[in-house]
């Protein structure tokens, strides 16, 4: 069983990394053309952050950045209702997120996803200069994150049923 994310050496375990990144980038891309005001480029990165050619480490890795964009997102979107679009709103949201996860969630499993969202949501307010579209645009952007994760967990999901490594699987020069 696998403990940690891996990291795609020569071999098969390169290819099936490979393999889903190639599906899921492919899948969120035609999937969100087709929304006008989506961009793919915030669900693509989150599918390569939350796929892995281990099953067991995608899911895990999605558990925690699900867990943390809502932390970041409900200290985001606080902040944007509490400060409106001050631009110290943002500083101040980040410091708190990170006190928030470092404290009471306590996952340190992409903890960073939580102060990211954080900003996404605050950016927004202020680039629209309004708390209400911030939180539309911030919102939005969270959304096309937990699909992007969606996708990255579902093609690791799929490609490891169709593509089994050997259980015991070493990739040379790995140790």
């Amino acid at each position: 069983m696998a403990t940690g994310p891996s990291y795609p050496h020569r071999g098969a375990t390169a290819w099936r990394f490979a393999a889903n990144v190639f599906v899921g980038s492919t899948l969120v891309w035609v999937v969100l053309r087709e929304f006008d005001g989506l961009s793919a480029i915030w669900a693509i990165a989150a599918m390569v952050a939350s796929t892995d050619p281990q099953f067991d480490v995608a899911r895990r890795m999605v558990r925690s950045r699900m867990v943390n964009v809502l932390v970041g997102a409900a200290v985001g979107l606080t902040f944007l209702l509490a400060g409106g679009s001050s631009e110290w709103s943002l500083p101040l949201a980040l410091a708190t997120t990170v006190l928030v996860s470092s404290y009471l969630v306590r996952i340190p499993t992409m903890w960073r996803q939580a102060p990211i969202t954080a900003a996404l949501i605050i950016a927004s307010g202020l680039a629209q200069h309004s708390s209400s579209a911030g939180i539309q645009l911030g919102l939005l952007k969270v959304a096309e994150v937990v699909f992007g994760c969606a996708v990255g967990v579902g093609v690791s999901w799929a490609i490891s049923r169709l593509w089994p490594l050997p259980a015991t699987h070493v990739e040379p020069g790995s140790d």
